[in-house]
């Protein structure tokens, strides 16, 4: 390890984080040493939030190497749609976020264009018959929950940063880690040195 280098974990904590008020619909991005396997380096898009209250959110850039026609009773086998890993509670649902409205009716509104849920049959036949995704609809294999006032004190203690909410084609067409770099890259100076910290803490 070089010895010039600076102490970026020091410094990361010694700067002013400010961060915005969470809401539904917010993108919360973990802090860079949040190093359980659900949430390092994890961008979540908020779908249930009122201050002092249990909340609830989807994490985007988790993909799983498993694919709905291989998971889902109606879906064909051949849809090679992936399924992402929305967090550590609820393994046995599904959720999905999608641009869909019109043909998915019964979806509760997330954020701009964007809907939660929706009729599940009405979903499997726009899968079976092939029709666009990419961009439009996102699927979850369970959630992440905050108890009464959890998240407010996570927020507090910057283990979460409420970003500023990109485009919503972007928030179902990015994952992985490179989208927890390209969201920080949104919030400004003061988030800088969270840039330099890798996913892997031994690449550090």
């Amino acid at each position: 390890m070089r010895t010039d280098m600076p102490n970026l974990d020091a410094s990361l904590f010694r700067i002013n984080m400010p961060t915005l008020t969470p809401k539904v619909g917010s993108l919360l991005v973990a802090e860079p040493f949040l190093r359980e396997f659900s949430f390092n380096h994890a961008v979540i898009s908020l779908l249930e939030y009122s201050p002092g209250k249990p909340a609830m959110g989807l994490v985007l850039n988790k993909p799983t190497d498993i694919t709905l026609g291989e998971a889902i009773d109606g879906i064909d086998e051949e849809v090679a749609v992936p399924i992402f890993r929305g967090g550590p509670v609820g393994g046995d649902r599904l959720f999905y976020i999608h641009r869909l409205e019109k043909e998915i009716p019964g979806a509760n509104h997330l954020t701009g264009d964007l809907y939660v849920g929706g009729d599940f049959e009405k979903m499997k036949s726009y899968l079976n018959m092939g029709l666009p995704t990419e961009g439009l609809i996102r699927f979850f294999i369970g959630y992440t929950g905050w108890g009464p006032g959890q998240l407010d004190e996570e927020i507090r203690r910057h283990v979460w940063a409420v970003a500023p909410k990109p485009s919503d084609d972007v928030i179902l067409s990015e994952d992985g880690p490179g989208y927890w770099h390209d969201v920080v890259r949104t919030m400004g100076v003061p988030y800088r040195n969270w840039l330099y910290h890798p996913v892997d803490p031994q690449l550090n």
